[in-house]
């Protein structure tokens, strides 16, 4: 079922405000006195503060809760390289998600600029004005290249989400189904669908994990990554296998399958053919390589995941990244390192074996909800997530090494709990006055 029609999405960006964001004052400026202290002389005080000691930009202004979402438009969603502007309604509507799930201010950054060095070097500047960078829709293999050069050169958090934020979300899948069947790990034979940014990523990911690097089966457009090839790029070298086979012949016996390619690759009977208890992550946005009933129906015990809203098991980046940004950047962190992002996909897989509340139930129109195969992730709309997985990152960002401030891990949870209630009215007061009528339920 449609949730919408191309002319509702359009009313919905196009009504009234145009776009999805704006800025807002936090402190009044209707007086004299008021003024003086947003602007000039007041404004010298805080100046004079930062210039003594540079932290304190922290604590007299927004830096700390402000990421930048940048992209150049070089690969948006599904769509590919439509350009900057084209691909700025992507950018907003991550910042409403990090701004209605974590409180966390966004501007949108959209670069008209394609030279990696280029892009470093304009992002670099940026650095005073931003507590994080999160890179988002910029195309393999350069994306690869600037992340890392961004990690080294700047000291605050800088995390290229679609790398690593299907990782995370997919790894807290992939630790509770491996509970779940019983499989060890380390035995793992994984196949992959897809060799670009998410899809290097998340195996490099699942072998933080456990998988091991030879138990890895990587496929892109002309066939398996295998070391006959000449025409592979350093990062797909990488999980090159010794000999060539097809996509069907990986499958057999296969423990775990993750595809980020395209929809219908995965037939019904490659399924069938998979090990027992197979775990299939199908991520293609829209339509995943292979559908929930198709793959139930070829093999019952699947645990199956898909990037759909209207199946179990969603693999949802909205489930990572404003929480991740929340934890680092109220630890002050210097980076987004791996035990960070391991906590992160922690918190989550531990969050899925508790009871479900009554409003998420009643969000998704079920009457029960609880761990197992069909419930092994939460829910983007559990807003307990913000408290789990905020606290286990700004909790690994402090026993790494990386956290410039401490903090007491049960006051921040309950801080995070009362921030977001807060945060929600704020939005609420904002938007109560567009129009939603014009939204009707499309079959």
């Amino acid at each position: 079922m449609a949730l919408f029609t191309p002319e509702e999405a359009l009313k919905y960006h196009s009504q009234g405000r145009k776009g999805k964001i704006e800025v807002i004052p936090v402190k009044p400026c209707r007086t004299q006195k008021h003024l003086s202290l947003a602007y000039t002389p007041g404004v010298a005080e805080a100046c004079r503060a930062i210039a003594a000691d540079p932290a304190k930009g922290f604590e007299y202004t927004a830096r700390g809760n402000l990421v930048a979402v940048v992209s150049n438009g070089t690969a948006v969603l599904g769509l590919g390289n439509i350009g900057p502007l084209a691909g700025k309604p992507v950018m907003e509507g991550k910042g409403v998600l990090f701004k209605a799930f974590a409180d966390v201010d966004v501007f949108d950054i959209n670069l008209d600029v394609t030279d990696p060095e280029k892009l470093i070097e304009i992002v670099k500047a940026m650095e005073p004005t931003f507590g994080g960078i999160n890179l988002e829709d910029i195309k393999a293999p350069e994306c690869f290249e600037i992340e890392q050069r961004l990690i080294e050169e700047m000291n605050i958090p800088v995390f290229h989400d679609d790398q690593h934020g299907t990782a995370i979300i997919s790894g807290a899948g992939l630790i509770n189904a491996v509970k779940i069947t019983g499989k060890k790990i380390e035995d793992m034979k994984v196949v992959v669908s897809g060799a670009g940014a998410g899809a290097i990523a998340c195996t490099k990911y699942y072998e933080a994990l456990g998988v091991q690097n030879g138990n890895v089966y990587m496929f892109d457009s002309k066939g398996l990554l295998h070391k006959g090839r000449t025409d592979l790029n350093e990062h797909k070298q990488y999980f090159a296998q010794d000999k060539d086979c097809s996509l069907p012949e990986a499958l057999k016996g296969a423990d775990c399958f993750l595809g980020l390619s395209k929809g219908g690759l995965l037939s019904k009977d490659m399924v069938a053919s998979m090990g027992k208890s197979p775990i299939i992550f199908a991520c293609a946005n829209p339509d995943p390589e292979i559908t929930y009933p198709d793959a139930k129906d070829a093999r019952p015990d699947a645990i199956m995941a898909t990037g759909r809203s209207d199946y179990p098991n969603q693999i949802n980046n909205v489930l990572g990244f404003p929480f991740i940004f929340r934890g680092a950047m109220d630890a002050r962190a210097t980076a987004i390192n791996e035990e960070m992002k391991i906590a992160a996909s922690n918190a989550l897989a531990d969050l899925a074996e508790e009871p479900v509340p009554g409003y998420i139930l009643e969000a998704y129109g079920v009457d029960e909800m609880s761990f197992g195969p069909d419930y092994i992730i939460p829910k983007p709309l559990d807003t307990r997530v913000l408290t789990w997985e905020a606290a286990a990152v700004a909790q690994a960002a402090m026993d790494t090494g990386v956290a410039q401030i401490q903090l007491d891990i049960e006051a921040y949870k309950k801080e995070l709990a009362d921030r977001l209630v807060a945060c929600q009215k704020r939005i609420d007061m904002v938007t109560e006055s567009f129009d939603l009528d014009f939204l009707t339920s499309t079959d």
